[in-house]
């Protein structure tokens, strides 16, 4: 089961992925930042009413008052989104850094372990 793991962490380009971290990082802030242009009704579309069944002034204040909570939520919904993408971005970047150090670890100890064995071979090849 770790060898799939480890084939997928030698294929993934980590150098372009470490490259393009920051601007992923700030489009996402950016995201964040933005606020939703127009906001749509439950179809996508505007919703039209015939010209003979005229609502009263009660019916539109109340379908007013719905749409408005409508819009409110899916505004709230929209802001956590975009937290919890900027929040992610964020931890992949960390992600990406801690593994770049792991990486260099694994060089360090591989280095360290040839020359150890180098060093073994040496001592018993004198004796």
């Amino acid at each position: 089961m770790a060898i799939p793991w480890l084939m997928a962490l030698k294929v993934i380009p980590w150098g372009d992925v470490i490259e393009h971290a920051p601007s992923v990082l700030k489009a996402a802030r950016k995201l964040m930042d933005r606020q939703p242009a127009q906001p749509t009704g439950q179809a996508g579309t505007p919703a039209t009413t015939p010209v003979s069944a005229v609502p009263s002034l009660g019916e539109l204040k109340n379908a007013l008052i719905a749409a408005q909570g409508q819009i409110e939520r899916q505004a709230q919904t929209q802001r956590e989104l975009t937290e919890t993408l900027a929040e992610l971005a964020e931890q992949n970047a960390r992600l990406i850094s801690t593994v770049e150090v792991l990486r260099l670890r694994t060089r360090v100890l591989v280095w360290g372990g040839a020359v150890v064995l180098l060093w073994l071979a040496v001592l018993t090849w004198q004796a």
